[in-house]
């Protein structure tokens, strides 16, 4: 039986977010499990920064707390979850995605339903949404190399990036419709009150204009940084949390990003139906909705957190590469619709791509 997918409105993002955020990730069991005291589990390589401060300050913390392991395997789509469903040879326990994709396999009925007695409920500023929980927040923008391109002199917005006559040059884009779809609609001048539901025509019709400029289009994340970072591209569609690692010691060529206008969205967790460890995966959800763990991870990774608990403690550098959710021309994703448009939209934007 599908659970309910709820909407994450503006409202309840503003009274989470108040004075501050590529790809899915999973679990896989370890088939030895039995004959060890140690669980295994694996978890998606997101890549670069991210997966550096993850690995660090959730899953080594999280082992030694548990002894439950956690080992990284190769990034996962919602077709292979799906797979592993209809076949019955369920080997991922975890699933984390954006809450398009996670919302999409809830109305597929692909999650195990959630124990609402794990989550601190009056500390979070999205609640679960059943078999879906979100346990941080994230911006999507653009990003350039400030030493190549001044003031004036790079775009700030949506409608900036797609003008190629007054900044020519080369983009990368994440190869993800449910960040594509809404770019390109708030770049073709649709107001975000009236984004959904998406006019898939009139996005198609403005991704056509910016295609012939998109050098590449990459789904792993770390790529929106490295190829901006070489100088293969001159504006990339890229995270905060990805350009503030670029500023700091071992980073690399600095790179600047604007908060004028982004795209703002959920990471959410869901347990796959049959899950093989569904035990340390409940575990492991639990342990990331704690305050402490998500102030402690935010820190160094730069994302917003769920918890209503860890924002505050928050430095003031990490608050400095927030975006302001109170901005009106900003974004955030409706999850609710791509829950019923997700695998349709994504089909015509991979045609799109080939074509």
């Amino acid at each position: 039986m599908n659970m309910p997918v709820s909407t994450i409105s503006r409202r309840s993002f503003l009274a989470g977010t108040a004075g501050v955020l590529a790809a899915p990730v999973v679990l896989k069991s370890s088939r030895s499990a039995a004959k060890s005291d140690l669980v295994t589990l694996a978890l998606q390589a997101y890549g670069g920064s991210y997966q550096a401060t993850m690995e660090k300050q959730l899953l080594k913390p999280f082992t030694q707390e548990t002894g439950i392991n956690v080992n990284l395997v190769p990034v996962p789509d919602l077709s292979k979850v799906k797979a592993q469903l209809l076949t019955g040879n369920v080997e991922w326990d975890l699933y984390e995605g954006e809450g398009a994709q996670a919302a999409f396999g809830s109305k597929q009925g692909f999650w195990e339903k959630l124990d609402p007695s794990l989550f601190d409920l009056k500390d979070m500023s999205v609640p679960p949404k059943g078999d879906t929980v979100s346990w941080e927040m994230y911006a999507g923008g653009i990003a350039w190399d400030p030493e190549k391109y001044g003031t004036g002199k790079h775009p700030v917005d949506f409608v900036e990036f797609f003008d190629l006559k007054k900044f020519p040059g080369r983009r990368v884009m994440r190869k993800a419709p449910s960040d594509v779809m809404e770019l390109a609609l708030l770049a073709d001048g649709v107001a975000p009150k009236d984004i959904y539901p998406l006019d898939l025509d009139r996005a198609f019709k403005a991704l056509d204009r910016i295609k012939p400029s998109v050098a590449s289009w990459v789904e792993a994340t770390a790529q929106t940084i490295s190829l901006l970072q070489t100088g293969e591209v001159d504006f990339s569609y890229t995270y905060p949390n990805r350009v503030k690692a670029t500023n700091e010691p071992g980073g690399g060529k600095p790179l600047a990003f604007s908060f004028e206008q982004n795209l703002l969205f959920t990471a959410d967790f869901a347990v796959l139906k049959g899950a093989p460890n569904k035990e340390g995966a409940m575990k492991l959800i639990a342990y990331c909705q704690r305050p402490e763990v998500q102030s402690r991870f935010q820190n160094e990774a730069g994302l917003i957190p769920v918890s209503k608990k860890a924002v505050p403690m928050l430095s003031t550098e990490v608050r400095k590469w927030q975006p302001d959710p109170r901005k009106p021309n900003h974004l955030v994703s409706d999850s609710s619709y791509w829950a019923d448009h997700y695998e349709a939209v994504s089909r015509r934007f991979n045609e799109w791509i080939l074509g």
